[in-house]
C-alpha cells in the first residue's frame, strides 16, 4: 500500500490481505497473521487545514470501535469494548486489534489488524479475538466493508469538526478515568499512574501518586 500511496493512489483506496508474511506492529514488532483475521490498509491524503496527521490514529480507533460494538452488541461507552491510548481496541481488557500509521510521501497509510478468528499468544500483553470471546467469527470482507464506511465518516468529522471533537469522542469510549496504567516512553523509562484523559493535542495524561501530571506523547501503555 505504501508504494501505491507514493505513486498517486487515491484517498479511500483499501487493500485487504488474507494473510501476511511480514506483518508489522508498532516499533517494527512482528504481527502474527493467520488466515481468518482482518489485515487491511487505506490511504489518507492530508489537506491544508486538517488536524495533525498523527491524530488519524484516534480517528481509526473510533471507526474500529464503532464497527466492533456493532458486531458484538456492546455498549458504545467505555465498557466491554474500550479504547486504550493511543489506538488500541480492548475486549474485556485484552488487546483485540492494532492500528499502525505510516507516512508514504505526502500520504498517510493507515493499517488495521483485527483478531476475528484467532488471537496471538506469547506476547507481553493479554490478547482477545471475537471467536475466543464467544462472539462468533465475523467475515473479514464484510467487516472491512463496514470499517471502510465508518472510517470515511470519522475522517469527515476530523476534517469538519476538528481535533477537539475527535478527542471528546475518543475519551467517551476509553477505559474509565482513574484506570491504573504503566507506560514506557521512547527512552525506555517506566512511569505508573492513573489515566487522567488526554490533553488538547491528544497526548496521554497520567496522574501520579504525588498528585502531579505526567504527559506522554509517544510510547507503550499497559493496563495494571
Amino acid at each position: 500500500m505504501a508504494a501505491l500511496a507514493r505513486t498517486g493512489g487515491p484517498e479511500g483506496l483499501w487493500l485487504r490481505a488474507e494473510t501476511q508474511t511480514g506483518g508489522r506492529g508498532r516499533h517494527g514488532r512482528p504481527w502474527q497473521s493467520p488466515v481468518g483475521n482482518l489485515y487491511a490498509s487505506t490511504i489518507v491524503r492530508p489537506r491544508a487545514g486538517d488536524p495533525v496527521p498523527a491524530t488519524l490514529a484516534m480517528v481509526a480507533a473510533l471507526a474500529l470501535h464503532q464497527v466492533a460494538t456493532a458486531y458484538t452488541g456492546a455498549d458504545a461507552g467505555g465498557g466491554r469494548i474500550a479504547l486504550k491510548w493511543p489506538n488500541d481496541l480492548l475486549l474485556d481488557g485484552a488487546k483485540l486489534s492494532g492500528i499502525l500509521l505510516e507516512a508514504a510521501g505526502d500520504a498517510i497509510v493507515v493499517g488495521f489488524g483485527v483478531n476475528l478468528a484467532h488471537r496471538p499468544e506469547g506476547l507481553d500483553r493479554t490478547t482477545a479475538s471475537f471467536a475466543a470471546a464467544g462472539l462468533g467469527t465475523p467475515d473479514p470482507a464484510a467487516f472491512l466493508a463496514d470499517l471502510a464506511d465508518a472510517f470515511a465518516r470519522w475522517v469527515a468529522r476530523w476534517r469538519g469538526e476538528g481535533l477537539a471533537a475527535i478527542l471528546r469522542e475518543w475519551q467517551a469510549r476509553a477505559h474509565a478515568p482513574g484506570t491504573p496504567l504503566r507506560t514506557t516512553g521512547p527512552d525506555g523509562g517506566i512511569v505508573e499512574g492513573l489515566f487522567d484523559g488526554l490533553d488538547e493535542n491528544g497526548a496521554l495524561r497520567l496522574r501520579l501518586a504525588d498528585g502531579t501530571t505526567h504527559i506522554l506523547h509517544a510510547g507503550d501503555v499497559f493496563l495494571i
